[in-house]
């Protein structure tokens, strides 16, 4: 059978791996990559996809209150946490203010509390938006609560939302949606 060659349908080009693959590849071969990039910005391979929300004081104008946003990083995120956006999309009280100094984080989950975390945070009043970064970025594997801590619930019993994006750390992050943290505020029965 001497002669006899053979030629992928594709042609020589059907051996190339695309882009995307050969980058997960390469993050999966060697761990001490941190992030992935594709064309110039740091994105996750396996983004957090659910956040979280617990709070232990649920009454109107209630204090002191503290919201918990946990989330678990997976141990193939391909790139550090970096940063969260948590802004209020729904619910009755919109002037609630917040002790954006007291902004805290930790390895673990509410009351099982491990080592701290350092954060930085801001908070925009108008949009209802707090944008906090990770000196420290927190590895793949980890899991990982915020705490906002209001002054006092909301005045005004109902059924607020959260959403949450997760910034992997590196260049020209692309954020990913985390989901939404539910938070009930109730009003009590005065009989």
């Amino acid at each position: 059978m001497a002669g006899l060659s053979w030629r992928h349908p594709l042609g020589d080009c059907a051996g190339i791996l695309p882009l995307a693959a050969l980058s997960l590849l390469l993050v999966s071969a060697h761990p001490g990559v941190h992030a992935l990039e594709l064309g110039g910005r740091t994105q996750f391979v396996r983004a957090p996809w659910k956040v979280v929300l617990t709070s232990y004081t649920t009454n109107v104008g209630q204090s002191p209150a503290e919201y918990f946003f946990t989330l678990r990083l997976d141990e193939q995120a391909g790139a550090s946490l970096g940063g969260l956006t948590i802004q209020q999309t729904r619910g009755a009280d919109w002037q609630f203010p917040f002790a954006v100094e007291r902004t805290r984080a930790f390895l673990g989950v509410p009351r099982r509390e491990e080592r701290p975390i350092p954060v930085q945070a801001s908070f925009e009043p108008a949009a209802r938006r707090f944008t906090l970064s990770f000196p420290e970025p927190v590895p793949p594997g980890a899991t990982v609560t915020v705490s906002l801590r209001p002054w006092f619930n909301p005045i005004q019993a109902d059924t607020y939302l959260f959403q949450v994006t997760a910034s992997p750390a590196g260049p020209n992050p692309m954020t990913s949606p985390v989901g939404v943290g539910t938070l009930r505020i109730y009003q009590p029965n005065d009989w």
